[in-house]
């Protein structure tokens, strides 16, 4: 049996659109996960406690709303004050990550989940339950978080 070029012409243009499905498919997952670990390191970077060590995961143009503060932060001079700030009044900040979801679309990406910030108060440890998006855009090899939401997490409906 012969195939005639038509045949063949559109088994090559289905072979192609396959594999250009499945090398997206092995893209997504390397992304992801430089996502979770960008966002694991900004973790990272709030338990030291440092301004400094926290402000190199946002891009110079990034906006925070963030879990402690009725203001929108967008500008670096304010993300600053906002960590100065955080970093005086929760005492050995820490954050452990819940659940999270991240959607990757080219060099854009978003992580939403919830986070618990623990710290020390009078001697004792204290928990903040809160829920997060981070939208990162990738700029070379890293991402940098363009725009922070947080806000507590509100209680259960009686």
């Amino acid at each position: 049996m012969r195939s005639s070029p038509k045949v063949a012409s559109a088994a090559l243009a289905l072979c192609m659109v396959l594999l250009s499905f499945g090398s997206s498919a092995l893209v997504e997952p390397k992304a992801n996960a430089e996502v979770a670990a960008a966002t694991s390191a900004w973790g990272q970077a709030i338990g030291e406690s440092d301004p400094e060590k926290v402000l190199p995961f946002y891009s110079d143009d990034a906006v925070l709303w963030g879990t402690l503060s009725p203001t929108v932060r967008s500008d670096r001079a304010a993300l600053r004050d906002y960590f100065v700030t955080a970093f005086k009044v929760l005492p050995g900040l820490k954050v452990a990550f819940g659940d999270q979801l991240i959607r990757v679309y080219g060099n854009a990406a978003v992580n939403t989940g919830y986070y618990t910030f623990s710290y020390v108060k009078d001697g004792e440890t204290k928990s903040l339950p809160a829920r997060y998006s981070f939208t990162y855009v990738k700029n070379g090899e890293r991402w940098l978080i363009v725009d922070h939401h947080s806000s507590a997490m509100p209680s259960t409906p009686r």
